[in-house]
């Protein structure tokens, strides 16, 4: 399975949205550099208030552009970088990778999913409503998260709009991604 970068976007402060960018760099086993959730250890506010020495899975966000088009026909006008994401995709099927999958974006960078965003009350902020669309309960009362996906820098390089993403699953056996 193969995509594409859609956009890649940074910001330096812990606001919700980001900007986005012509290039942004990531670094092994820290993140997108210059990025405020960028650390070897948990960089979310709320994670850092509970335990500052986690490991960071949360290094790198990845979210689906064709999630923006189903928020668009629900009257939800959502660009690039707008949902905190570092990196947009498209033609990519993120939220049904298994945990463990390879992303090779460009010629060097390679992102390990890692789980499932859980958004917060962050996204109403944004756009009220919002939340409701992103986390739901399906038909059978299993929670449904479309907020995208989080991940972790297993080798750093350049990554670009338009750059290719090569999919590398897991050995099996395969494990459905959560929230981290």
């Amino acid at each position: 399975m193969t995509g594409r970068v859609v956009a890649v976007s940074t910001s330096p402060v812990h606001g919700f949205s980001k900007s986005t960018q012509g290039e942004i760099a990531l670094v092994e086993g820290v993140g997108v550099a210059g990025d405020a959730h960028a650390g070897p250890t948990v960089q979310h506010r709320s994670r850092v208030a509970v335990d500052p020495s986690q490991p960071n899975l949360r290094q790198v966000h990845l979210i689906h552009e064709e999630l923006f088009g189903d928020l668009g026909a629900a009257g939800y006008e959502v660009a690039s970088g707008q949902l905190g994401e570092n990196i947009t995709t498209g033609d990519v099927d993120l939220l049904a990778l298994p945990v463990g999958t390879r992303l090779h974006i460009g010629s060097e960078a390679v992102v390990t999913v890692t789980g499932l965003r859980n958004p917060c009350q962050q996204i109403n902020d944004f756009r009220s409503g919002l939340l409701k669309r992103l986390v739901h309960a399906d038909g059978e009362g299993s929670v449904v998260r479309l907020a995208g996906v989080m991940g972790i820098v297993s080798r750093g390089g350049s990554v670009v709009p338009g750059d290719v993403i090569e999919v590398e699953l897991p050995s099996a056996p395969h494990f459905p991604l959560t929230r981290v």
